[in-house]
């Protein structure tokens, strides 16, 4: 291997590293985020995978079905089918691929339904419709959510530059530079909460920026915040949440302020997908904002994660289409990644619907990295518990792991994650990471970049 490969497979190393680093929370005063609870599978509904040789799938397949209302009466018939044998009425949900339906049934938790289909022969595996939450700073004195936008920070992108004897876990990017900035043939696609495409250190491939069209998995159209289900527009409307949501206990999205507790708190939008695609491919050497690691990559926007949480079978189904994969009703990927970046995470061991997802995946080529997670020293988070996933943990200035950062034998890689040493009230944070953002606390406003007083840190 030459020295030019060997620059750029590290560059390659690093694009990938820092973006699954940065759950990037931006710490404002009314969303200082916490550990938060668990949250609950959706109501009722299973992922269930059919074996290959299953007499439930003696259909025309999904995926020969262009017509969305060909696809609907394919699943209705599958969930009917299933549901006839287990004695139960099924209605079926959005497909995480070809093999793999979602199904839901009245009065009976996802658990229990899930451990009765599992039973049944023509079942690989069944599993609850679980949602994963963005992977957010905890509410610690040394991140302190403060007031203001002043420029700054003053290191700057510090953790770019080359190490020294106080910034030890630096990266040391310009020498990878030296040799590649990125090669527009590799395609990073990020699932998160979408992107806003406007943004100036970012933009559409079409007009010279660094955005693919993307897609938009996110089958609620509450959780994503659009008035919509699945299509084709992976734009970003905002993912805040309101105090009268959060205390509602029989709603969707109680206990997701920010401390998980189910007060009448409400949170502000996160804009967490256009800051991790920013520490990926932000423009450089435009005169303007900040840099990305891999500024010549291209990045696919995926969204799956809309107001509070993403659901499982939303995720999965935007693994399988960034990889390339069938996903049913779901047109195919023109632009299939090399590298799928997940800056988000849940409790809990790797279910067997990742598992698979994985499996597929990483056969297919597709390297698959995730944030480890922000629970303080916790076990480490699904996905990035999975086996065949790049596990990244979060490094302070120093060098040394940062206290917010998860923990354990899955963990790959380390990256800086940012931390602010300094617990004075109103001062501003020593070593944020900077990233691209927008100052709307709901719907989108002015593109903007987060900053030593709005600070983005994380795992």
């Amino acid at each position: 291997m030459t020295y030019a490969q060997t620059a750029a497979r590290l560059l390659f190393a690093l694009a990938i590293a820092l973006p699954a680093t940065l759950a990037l929370a931006q710490m404002q005063p009314d969303r200082a985020a916490t550990r938060r609870a668990s949250a609950p599978p959706v109501n009722e509904e299973v992922i269930v995978a059919f074996k290959p040789d299953s007499n439930t799938l003696r259909k025309p397949a999904l995926a020969a079905r262009a017509d969305s209302t060909a696809v609907r009466t394919a699943l209705t018939e599958r969930a009917s089918t299933l549901g006839a044998r287990v004695g139960r009425t099924l209605q079926a949900g959005a497909a995480v691929g070809e093999r793999v339906p979602v199904v839901r049934a009245a009065g009976i938790d996802a658990t229990t339904l899930a451990r009765q289909l599992s039973a049944d022969p023509d079942v690989l595996y069944a599993v609850p419709n679980g949602k994963k939450r963005l992977v957010a700073a905890p509410n610690d004195p040394l991140y302190p959510a403060l007031a203001g936008r002043p420029s700054g920070p003053d290191s700057g992108q510090w953790y770019l530059r080359a190490p020294d004897s106080v910034i030890k876990s630096a990266i040391d990017i310009e020498a990878a530079w030296l040799r590649t900035m990125g090669s527009a043939n590799v395609v990073v696609a990020v699932l998160d909460t979408g992107v806003r495409f406007e943004h100036p250190d970012l933009g559409r491939v079409a007009t010279g920026g660094r955005l693919l069209p993307g897609y938009d998995m996110v089958g609620d159209a509450d959780v994503g915040n659009d008035g919509d289900g699945r299509d084709a527009d992976p734009s970003d409307p905002g993912d805040w949440t309101t105090a009268a949501e959060n205390s509602n206990r029989t709603g969707k999205f109680y206990q997701c302020d920010p401390a998980g507790t189910g007060q009448a708190v409400g949170s502000g939008s996160s804009w967490h997908g256009t800051s991790t695609s920013s520490l990926v491919a932000a423009a450089a050497n435009n005169g303007t904002g900040m840099a990305g690691a891999a500024p010549g990559v291209r990045v696919l926007p995926v969204r799956v994660l809309g107001k509070c949480f993403g659901n499982d079978s939303d995720i999965i189904a935007g693994m399988r289409w960034a990889a390339g994969l069938s996903v049913a009703g779901v047109p195919a990927n023109p632009n299939p990644a090399r590298v799928i970046n997940m800056s988000l995470g849940g409790d809990g061991a790797c279910s067997s619907a990742y598992q698979a997802a994985v499996d597929e995946i990483t056969a297919a080529g597709v390297t698959i990295v995730a944030s480890a997670g922000n629970s303080t020293g916790h076990p480490v988070s699904q996905p990035a518990n999975c086996r065949g996933v790049i596990g990244v943990l979060a490094l302070r200035h120093a060098g040394t792991k940062v206290g917010f950062s998860d923990m354990g034998p899955e963990i790959t890689i380390a990256a800086p994650g940012g931390n602010c040493i300094n617990i004075t009230a109103g001062s501003p944070c020593l070593y944020p990471i900077l990233a691209a953002t927008n100052s709307g606390s709901q719907g989108p406003l002015a593109s903007s970049l987060t900053n030593c007083f709005d600070v983005s840190v994380g795992t």
